[in-house]
């Protein structure tokens, strides 16, 4: 593929990750297209895009889920490429062939790739089939043969979980601690996937009881180039969402990070995979198990630029152009540790969300901390999208200097109008559990919540 600058990129996205797309192409000099629902108006990467076209009303549904509209906006503007950001459809494989098919680059990876990753069914196949190490389960889409699940269920031993092939968010998937009740948590979970995916297809694997949840991160050009940039650890979790990540993990050492991050830019070429993305590990006993691939850019992607000092979002832009990957794997160095905390807009003990007008506004800032967010005064938080408003992100040499950041840091951010997580964000930097590190994924439900 001969390299073609890109000239204007459509930005098909809202939000933090919105203006942060907006920020890079704007240092590498591509013009922006940025698109938007009518409750968007008022988005701060709109102020700064060449364009701004209008797509649809409020629903996602009618707006950045519009694939219609969003492939007609990118003609009307004429741009070359299009940015899907993470969330609403970049991971979606129909919307990535549609923009390859309309003549535009679409920002990530071939549409093949993304179904064959975004199955776990058929990603976990092709993990075994290149040595990234898996947890034991079904070895593919369970039957409607209950004599032969149970049989299976057996073999992997209990727990096990039921999980949906095309589940995602903490959806479709049920622990089942003994035989008899796998049959009903099977019909439950075929019938809760087929109604949030439109796919009551089933897999089944080996429950681990106090894993963490551990992602490496990768960039490949599609022509056979292939790095890895460390790992991150999201075990501080709640209902399967991550509140805050930090990089790198404790308790893996240089030698472990290069086996298993090698493993994954290994499986980067066999794949043909182009651009960003996240191999996602369950890690347990000094053992990874491969859960599932994210073929985007992740909400948490900041941590691993500040300890590699590699910006992601160029690094997508430039892959997208048809550039081979100019850093080495011995160019990357991992420096010190970062922390990012996600703040949303939501009652810090109820978790309802809480949209509104913002009153007032000051971000943090200092040596060390960086905001990432389209908050500003006067601006309104809308109703109908995910409640995250903001990740603040600090970096320190040491994992307590990155703490203490960040403690200092969440006690100068100021957003009045709305309810948002920040005591709850104050009350994990407090914890002893987690100033210790390493816990596990159920340790902030269990341990932290229910002391609230």
């Amino acid at each position: 593929m001969k390299p073609e600058p890109l000239k204007r990129v459509l930005i098909a996205n809202r939000g933090e990750i919105a203006l942060r797309v907006q920020r890079a192409c704007s240092q590498l000099g591509i013009e922006t297209v940025a698109v938007h629902s009518t409750a968007d108006r008022d988005q701060l990467h709109l102020r700064h895009a060449s364009n701004t076209i209008c797509i649809g009303k409020p629903a996602p549904i009618d707006s950045y889920l519009n694939i219609p509209a969003i492939i007609s906006a990118a003609a009307q503007a004429k741009a070359d490429a299009i940015h899907p950001g993470y969330g609403f459809l970049s991971e979606n494989a129909d919307f990535a062939e549609q923009v390859q098919r309309s003549g535009f680059t679409f920002i990530g990876p071939n549409a093949d790739v993304i179904r064959k990753m975004g199955d776990k069914v058929s990603a976990i196949s092709a993990m075994k089939k290149v040595g990234v190490p898996t947890v034991p389960g079904s070895d593919g889409v369970l039957t409607q043969d209950n004599k032969l699940n149970q049989q299976i269920a057996e073999k992997i031993g209990y727990p096990i979980i039921v999980k949906a092939t095309a589940g995602g968010g903490g959806k479709g998937m049920r622990v089942v601690h003994h035989s008899d009740e796998l049959i009903q948590a099977i019909e439950l979970t075929q019938a809760e996937a087929k109604a949030a995916f439109a796919n009551g297809d089933l897999y089944m694997e080996k429950y681990l009881q106090h894993p963490r949840h551990i992602e490496i991160q990768v960039l490949s050009d599609g022509q056979g180039n292939a790095i890895h940039l460390g790992e991150r650890d999201c075990s501080m979790q709640r209902r399967h969402q991550k509140v805050l990540e930090e990089a790198p993990a404790l308790e893996i050492d240089s030698a472990t990070r290069s086996k298993i991050g090698k493993l994954c830019a290994n499986a980067c070429i066999e794949i043909g995979y182009r651009g960003a993305g996240t191999f996602e590990f369950l890690f347990e006993a000094g053992e990874f198990y491969f859960i599932e691939m994210n073929t985007r850019i992740q909400v948490e992607h900041p941590i691993t630029e500040m300890i590699t000092g590699i910006d992601l979002i160029h690094a997508q832009l430039e892959i997208a152009s048809g550039r081979a990957l100019t850093i080495k794997q011995q160019d990357i160095q991992l420096n010190g540790h970062s922390i990012e905390c996600r703040i949303n807009a939501e009652d810090p003990h109820t978790f309802t969300p809480s949209p509104g007008t913002i009153t007032g506004f000051h971000a943090p800032g200092g040596i060390g901390v960086r905001w990432d967010s389209h908050l500003y005064s006067g601006y309104t938080v809308p109703p109908y999208y995910d409640s995250m408003i903001g990740k603040l992100i600090t970096w320190g040499t040491t994992r307590d200097q990155a703490i203490a950041r960040m403690q200092t840091a969440l006690d100068e951010l100021t957003i009045e109008g709305i309810s948002t997580n920040q005591a709850l964000l104050q009350q994990i930097l407090k914890d002893r559990g987690f100033r210790e590190g390493g816990q596990s994924i159920h340790y902030l439900e269990k341990q932290v919540l229910e002391k609230k």
